[in-house]
């Protein structure tokens, strides 16, 4: 019954409002007419008390209301959960169901052509070799980031930081790579210097590592580089991972690390399953990192990632 701006008006501007929205309302007023009981209620409060009233019944109706608000966020909270794991086993299924079954399609097909065939010259059954070579690197490739995310994914992963050597890590990776550049007749090097270190858990940088270079294999066409650089700044390491690829649209890079597996077709048709860079954000951030992107369409991208120094 206030003036200019009753109390139905306020519970009308609270519950229009996203930060109040949520807050539950009591009406505590000596108006008694059925209309306005029905039109409080329409406006969103919870419950409507009538003066004169007893204090200790109030107190019982806004302890009820506060436990019914918490249990409405329990509810929708593991609704969001459950709606989660469906996602994720969703996306276990489609990996399964059709990524490694067409990478074991493959190996078996040159497989196959290999051992039945009695007329196959040293060139043809090396070609078919290199792409078994090829299939099984993609094969681990996937395995691995499938494991790593279904373990982080429930919580099973720990985070064991240690010194770690990037230039060792890195070259292990290039020689892991090496056979995919080499089918595109991409540079694949690095200038990190041997002395290079940072404090994170050595299984998640080298899965980082492994992502980040094969993605930019993916995206670089026939006769690119790619280079992978180090420099230090104040008590981070950047690690940065430049390549001639056909770059990423603006409105593209802010999907990247949302968590929504966004993936696209590589310049030779390659497939992916979107997993690896939601596992890059989560396992940099995981060891007190970051990791961002510059990219130009036509010219090429820039994937960094900045993590701890060893103290």
């Amino acid at each position: 019954m206030m003036p200019d701006l009753d109390g139905f008006e306020v519970c009308r501007q609270l519950k229009q409002n996203l930060q109040t929205h949520d807050i539950p309302i009591i009406f505590l007023t000596a108006r008694v007419e059925q209309e306005d009981i029905i039109k409080g209620f329409e406006l969103g409060a919870v419950d409507y008390v009538t003066k004169p009233f007893n204090h200790k019944e109030l107190i019982s109706r806004v302890r009820t209301h506060i436990e019914l608000k918490a249990a409405r966020e329990a509810l929708a909270l593991k609704i969001e959960e459950l709606q989660q794991a469906n996602i994720t086993k969703e996306k276990l299924l489609s990996i399964i169901s059709h990524d490694l079954v067409n990478l074991f399609n493959s190996l078996m097909n040159f497989s196959l052509l290999l051992t039945e065939s009695e007329e196959l010259s040293v060139e043809q059954q090396n070609k078919y070799l290199l792409m078994i070579s090829q299939s099984s690197n993609q094969g681990y490739h996937l395995l691995k980031n499938l494991l790593d995310w279904l373990r982080n994914q429930t919580g099973k992963i720990q985070v064991i930081p240690v010194s770690v050597n990037l230039k060792w890590l890195i070259e292990r990776n290039i020689e892991f790579l090496s056979s995919q550049a080499k089918n595109k007749n991409i540079t694949l090097c690095s200038t990190v210097e041997s002395a290079t270190t940072v404090f994170a858990d050595q299984n998640m940088l080298d899965t980082v590592i492994r992502n980040l270079l094969a993605n930019a294999i993916k995206f670089t066409p026939n006769f690119g580089k790619v280079e992978i650089t180090s420099q230090q700044q104040a008590s981070m390491m950047e690690l940065s991972v430049l390549d001639t690829g056909i770059g990423i649209k603006p409105e593209d890079i802010q999907r990247i690390f949302q968590g929504r597996y966004y993936t696209t077709m590589g310049t030779g048709n390659e497939k992916g399953t979107g997993i690896g860079l939601n596992l890059c954000k989560e396992f940099v951030e995981k060891n007190g990192g970051n990791i961002g992107v510059e990219s130009e369409i036509g010219k090429g991208s820039r994937f960094y990632v900045h993590l701890p120094l060893p103290t």
